[in-house]
């Protein structure tokens, strides 16, 4: 699945109900069903009306004294994904993809979003907006958007819970070279517009994540931090990011769709563990799993209890300063609380960058869980096929999402999706966030290309797949394109490269075939995955963001391999493994460093009436066919029973002539 997509039916998991993760969630059908007046169907990607919100909106700004006002995607943990009452910039823009930030004035609006989501926001944006397409040579960013607006020593306000730091502090020196200045307003202004319509912020209930998955003990992850705060010399780290809190304490929640986290913050220092929650979340089996070491606040109380920590923020005795770590995701409410920059010193969280690295539990537990769900895609394909062949059955997209959901949760450990099915037929294939709506959706072509990205959570991990399948007699075009994809997929799979090396600098492994005949694709190569927690895990990834030359990659790093190509109006197709950084042996060893390369785990067949073998080295082919020959083995022992399943699963994975 793309990075930073959230992945729903209506471009963000925000408007969907959420998935009850303990226990299994009500049918699929009925968690499509949805009452905010806000929202219409992205399916049909029909435009929003919004004039009335914005007059509201800025009747709101008019006594704040705002002449501009921001409102990002993000929520108050800088979430990817959000819970439905923080779909703001949905709601005032009309716009429901999962990236992008609006921006009013008193005059205009305008929707910035980046190359994954141009065709949505163009059809579902009203004539209020302008769209401002991230990327694009000559089209402003936001910030540049909202400083022309602002000329002139004009105000510009932002909720300060929903936007970083650092990203405030840049803006508001952006806005001062225009004699502009930026302000936080305390209450969001489309809370206030949305009203009493805005859905109530989540109430589930924590769950402990038991070790045997885990790997590891919450009391041993928090004394790594402890050594991490005494190398550094601070006195605390104060944490605000959701799935760091829920691997920090071992505890998986149910606040976000298909994220197993829960609305809280925390705060380690050398001798204390606070976590601020709400106390009615909280279980008898998670108080006795928390003990005595770890202290219950209030979750509200975590801005006030900020400011008294900034208040004995000074120099100790013996020199050990008492400034604060604060991660470089947390809100400039958060950072103002604490101080700002002079008591806590922003920085990349030291537990995002060891969440990132498995265990061999959690590593065994991708393994183990990426069988079982390639079992159940492999049942779905066959199922599929044989519906639209042999049954000339009429299925559409949601049809078959909630098949595979359905086929899915029969298997050991199955908690729920991870995100919601991308089940896509033809053109619909070539909207690369697309999502499917009953009713307004379209009946599956066996004549055209099927996309399918979809994933799972399990007890054990996190899984994330895309095929890309032809029922029919593809092209040459689909067979060159799914090709050259495929050889993208495999030259990742296969590199090696020296620790130290990031995803940055791999991205053209996966690129460099389409490129060599003018093609490319608008996202990311690949993004960090969860061990039963969020799908999209920073801080590493392969991509040309620059966030992912910062952050090498190391052995235990879980990622996904994902390369793509669209034509709009036509056909779309990916196809993405999920792979683990390992460390592999050289024949030399330059530099006198560990080399590491990827172990994949994804088991299920790709579809070869797509490959044209003709396109492949050698090597490659030899590849296709040990891939195909291990999904055989490790999967064919689930359809015993099953011999619609286990003859197509032969099929798919005989070798390539």
């Amino acid at each position: 699945m793309l990075f930073c997509r959230v992945p729903s039916r209506l471009q963000s998991a925000a408007f969907i109900p959420s998935l009850r993760f303990f226990p299994r969630a009500e049918p699929a059908a009925s968690r499509r069903l949805f009452s905010y007046s806000f929202i219409r169907h992205a399916a049909d990607m029909g435009t929003i009306e919004t004039s009335s919100r914005l007059a509201r909106l800025r009747e709101l700004m008019k006594q704040h004294k705002l002449d501009v006002y921001i409102v990002p995607s993000e929520d108050s943990h800088q979430s990817e994904y959000i819970a439905h009452c923080d779909a703001r910039r949905a709601f005032i823009s009309g716009f429901t993809g999962s990236a992008g930030t609006a921006v009013i004035s008193t005059a205009a609006a305008a929707l910035s979003t980046d190359g994954r989501y141009f065709n949505q926001a163009a059809k579902q944006l009203d004539n209020n907006w302008t769209l401002l397409k991230s990327g694009l040579e000559g089209v402003p960013t936001w910030q540049e958007w909202t400083a022309e607006q602002a000329d002139g020593g004009k105000v510009v306000g932002v909720d300060p819970t929903v936007i970083t730091a650092a990203s405030a502090r840049k803006l508001s020196d952006s806005l001062a070279k225009n004699g502009a200045k930026l302000v936080g307003i305390e209450q969001n202004l489309v809370d206030q517009v949305w009203g009493e319509e805005r859905p109530p912020r989540p109430s589930e209930k924590v769950k402990v994540h038991p070790e045997k998955y885990a790997g590891k003990s919450a009391q041993e992850k928090i004394a790594d931090i402890r050594k991490e705060l005494q190398s550094k010399k601070h006195a605390a780290f104060v944490i605000s990011v959701l799935d760091e809190i829920a691997w920090l304490f071992n505890l998986r929640g149910n606040d976000i769709p298909y994220n197993p986290v829960f609305f809280s913050y925390a705060v380690i220092t050398p001798d204390t563990a606070e976590l601020y929650v709400d106390a009615e979340k909280l279980t008898p089996e998670v108080k006795a799993h928390l003990g005595s070491d770890v202290t219950i606040k209030p979750y509200d109380s975590i801005f006030a209890d900020a400011k008294a920590l900034a208040s004995k923020a000074s120099t100790s005795d013996s020199g050990v300063s008492t400034k604060y770590l604060l991660s470089n995701k947390a809100s400039w409410a958060l950072s103002l609380s604490l101080g700002g920059e002079s008591k806590a010193e922003e920085t990349r969280s030291p537990v995002s960058d060891a969440k990132a690295i498995k265990n061999e539990v959690e590593l065994k537990g991708m393994r183990d869980c990426h069988v079982r769900d390639g079992a159940a895609l492999t049942e779905y394909f066959a199922w599929l096929e044989n519906e639209l062949i042999n049954k000339k059955s009429t299925l559409d997209e949601v049809d078959g999402a909630d098949k595979l959901e359905q086929i899915r949760s029969k298997h050991e450990k199955f908690v729920g999706l991870s995100f919601d099915t991308i089940s896509s037929t033809g053109p619909n294939a070539a909207v690369i966030h697309y999502k499917p709506e009953k009713g307004y959706c379209s009946i599956i072509n066996p004549d055209a290309i099927y996309l399918c990205d979809s994933g799972a959570q399990f007890l054990d991990g996190t899984t994330d797949t895309t095929r890309t399948f032809h029922f029919g007699t593809p092209t040459e075009m689909e067979k060159k394109a799914f090709t050259l994809v495929l050889k993208g997929v495999i030259a990742l799979d296969t590199a090696i490269f020296p620790k130290g090396t990031s995803g940055f600098a791999l991205d053209a492994f996966a690129r460099q075939h389409l490129w060599r005949h003018g093609l490319d694709y608008l996202h990311g190569t690949g993004h960090g995955v969860g061990a039963y927690l969020n799908v999209h895990e920073g801080p590493i990834g392969i991509g040309t963001r620059p966030q992912y030359s910062e952050v090498s990659l190391s052995a235990g790093n879980v990622l996904s391999d994902e390369p793509g190509y669209y034509e709009d109006g036509k056909f779309g197709i990916r196809i993405e493994n999920i792979i683990m950084a390992r460390e592999v042996e050289t024949p030399h060893k330059f530099g006198d460093k560990p080399w590491l390369g990827f172990e994949h785990v994804t088991m299920t067949p790709f579809g070869q009436n797509l490959i044209d073998p003709s396109l492949l080295t050698e090597s490659e082919i030899k590849w296709v066919n040990d891939y195909h020959g291990e999904v055989w083995e490790k999967t064919n022992g689930f359809f015993k029973e099953d011999e619609l399943t286990l003859k197509w699963l032969k099929r798919e994975t005989q070798p390539l002539k």
